[in-house]
């Protein structure tokens, strides 16, 4: 190594350059993933949150720079309150919650929606022949529970018809019994998403399906984050709506390819792609269809939904739509 004293301090320079650029870079060089928790309102085993799993299983996260770990919180609601308390800095819930959570002042936006098409479907019996809502009258109907936004759904599509909740029998029966009791026929019908609707007909039952977008345009899943993230680290909340999607994408372009991956990445579901196609065929027909901008708020529908919302007393009065949602991110990618 002598001979390295008699070089010049230029050229003695230039050579360590070289000799550590041509070294294999680290771990810390490269850059670790950000960690982030995404706070999902259900577990996130359920073919629901597919359009997340395919994000993080197919890299998509990874590719952002993200390494997400999903939490499940206590319903739509619940992740709006912890999202805007800051204990999570992403959640998953109805597009329409931030109505709800506004309402309770809790500082939250919804900054992409999956789809033009309303989460909840209204299920019956094939053979019970019901056309329409209005010959629910005097029967039971499942819910999840009587705080969940499909159940305000349910009441937006019985009021089309001159019902309230006073003119039927709901009953919630948690997420396992707002199929089980309808599959056993110890209900005329259910406020389902496409997850129950499918194992209720696994489970023998022969349904027809009233599209709630028909009596009263409902949403589809959102993304909620809060207005400090959204000001202080915009870039984040661009980065997790591009990923998830994509996930989204993926179902509606090729939803048998969608669901081998989702069963591959999702232990639960592990030889049930059949099953998982299914729903994913449900969410593509009901739900994700119809966006022109994939991610984007109808914000003609939201104020709709607000002004059902008070006048329902959800919510005792009227927020400002800019402050419900912004379509920033689904603008800029």
């Amino acid at each position: 190594m002598n001979h390295l004293r008699t070089l010049p301090r230029r050229q003695l320079l230039a050579l360590f350059a070289t000799t550590l650029l041509s070294l294999p870079m680290t771990a810390s060089a490269q850059g670790k993933l950000e960690e982030v928790t995404y706070l999902l309102p259900a577990p996130g085993t359920l073919p629901a949150f597919g359009p997340w799993m395919l994000a993080q299983a197919k890299g998509y996260y990874a590719a952002e720079g993200l390494d997400v770990k999903f939490v499940t919180g206590r319903g739509g609601v619940d992740v709006a309150k912890q999202v805007g308390a800051g204990n999570a800095v992403i959640g998953g819930a109805l597009g329409d919650t931030s109505i709800i959570a506004r309402g309770q002042g809790v500082p939250v936006k919804t900054v992409a929606v999956l789809g033009s098409g309303s989460m909840m479907q209204l299920v019956t019996h094939k053979d019970e022949k019901i056309e329409s809502p209005r010959e629910l009258k005097g029967k039971t109907i499942t819910v999840i529970a009587y705080t969940d936004t499909t159940y305000y759904a349910l009441l937006g599509m019985l009021s089309k018809v001159g019902l309230t909740k006073n003119d039927v029998n709901i009953q919630a029966a948690g997420p396992a019994g707002v199929w089980q009791q309808f599959a056993a026929k110890k209900a005329s019908g259910m406020a389902a998403v496409p997850d129950w609707t499918v194992t209720a007909t696994e489970a023998g039952a022969k349904v027809d399906i009233l599209p709630s977008d028909v009596y009263f345009k409902s949403m589809a899943q959102g993304i909620l984050a809060s207005d400090d993230t959204i000001a202080k680290n915009p870039q984040l909340v661009q980065k997790l709506v591009r990923a998830t999607l994509k996930g989204m994408k993926d179902i509606m372009t090729d939803p048998k390819a969608a669901s081998i991956a989702y069963a591959a990445h999702v232990p639960a579901h592990k030889g049930k792609e059949a099953n998982i196609q299914q729903v994913f065929e449900m969410y593509n027909k009901y739900v994700y269809a119809g966006q022109k901008v994939p991610g984007q708020m109808d914000e003609a529908r939201l104020s709709d939904l607000q002004k059902f919302y008070v006048s329902n007393g959800v919510v005792q009065s009227a927020a400002p739509l800019k402050d419900l949602y912004t379509n920033q991110f689904t603008q800029a990618r």
